[in-house]
């Protein structure tokens, strides 16, 4: 599996971004996955739902199954966050991870950059960076995209981690 990351303060368009590109990769034939960090507590259960009343009553684990999609929620209950490579593990092979979040891992990235988030760059700092999709020009010698430029960010991507 090849991995891919997008790193951008809240607010600087990651995940419309990402949403963008996935349909590109998909029609290259790519078989595509996504990792995302949460900064915060999130739920992907409903109130009211059986598999969240069964969670909620203490389960660790409840898988929910359907003809359509499966999905499998793990309380913590305490126990430590895993890490970046025990999640990788838990994903079934696909052609590429795209990773939202995860600043810190050693994973090529592409900054995603808007201005008027108000916050400073990213890649002066992160030599895992290898492009700039950005709101305006930079001075930097990494290769740059607009925000808006999917297709070419998407050829870029895939020749990046040698799968295009």
């Amino acid at each position: 599996m090849k991995i891919f990351g997008f790193a951008g303060w809240s607010g600087s368009g990651k995940t419309t971004l990402i949403e963008k590109l996935i349909p590109l990769f998909v029609a290259r034939g790519l078989k595509v996955s996504l990792i995302k960090h949460a900064h915060h507590a999130f739920d992907v259960d409903q109130p009211g739902k059986d598999s969240y009343r069964h969670r909620h009553a203490g389960c660790g684990e409840v898988l929910v199954s359907s003809s359509r999609r499966w999905a499998l929620v793990h309380e913590l209950r305490g126990a430590p966050e895993p890490g970046f490579a025990e999640l990788l593990e838990r994903l079934s092979p696909c052609d590429l991870v795209l990773i939202e979040g995860f600043k810190r891992e050693r994973v090529p990235k592409l900054e995603v950059y808007r201005a008027a988030t108000g916050e400073p760059l990213l890649h002066p700092q992160d030599g895992d960076i290898v492009a700039i999709a950005a709101d305006r020009r930079l001075d930097t010698k990494l290769p740059q995209f607009d925000l808006d430029d999917a297709p070419g960010i998407a050829d870029f991507v895939v020749r990046h981690v040698g799968i295009g």
